[in-house]
């Protein structure tokens, strides 16, 4: 099982924990995964939750935004603006999220800084 933790703003992290957003998109996607720690940034910053990926998407910007948009969980502005200047978007496809009853520090995971991207997290922590 690889799990990572990924640096997700307050309004996406709760539409991917409500069901709303059902793709993540990245520029550069983690291999392997299949449980992603969100970690909502500021002014919250703290791992709220955590979301099973049950497959990934990998395609040209305008190819991807075409095929998931419905689920996307962010307006087509924002899309852009994120994929701007790149050939290719990535996705994580979202299955089932787990909102924790008590949000976790980033120690708790032995992180002891705070992540511009996603983080491998062992599973021994």
């Amino acid at each position: 099982m690889n799990k990572i933790l990924l640096p997700i703003k307050p309004e996406y992290a709760e539409r991917i924990l409500n069901g709303t957003k059902k793709f993540e998109y990245r520029r550069r996607l983690a291999k392997g995964v299949d449980t992603i720690l969100l970690y909502e940034t500021a002014p919250v910053k703290k791992v709220v939750g955590e979301v099973k990926v049950i497959g990934t998407r990998t395609t040209a910007p305008c190819i991807l935004w075409a095929d998931t948009w419905g689920a996307s969980g962010i307006t087509k502005e924002d899309y852009d603006k994120y994929f701007e200047d790149s050939w290719w978007g990535g996705a994580y496809v979202l299955g089932d999220a787990t909102r924790f009853k008590k949000p976790k520090e980033l120690k708790d995971y032995g992180i002891n800084y705070t992540p511009q991207s996603y983080v491998y997290i062992r599973e021994d922590i």
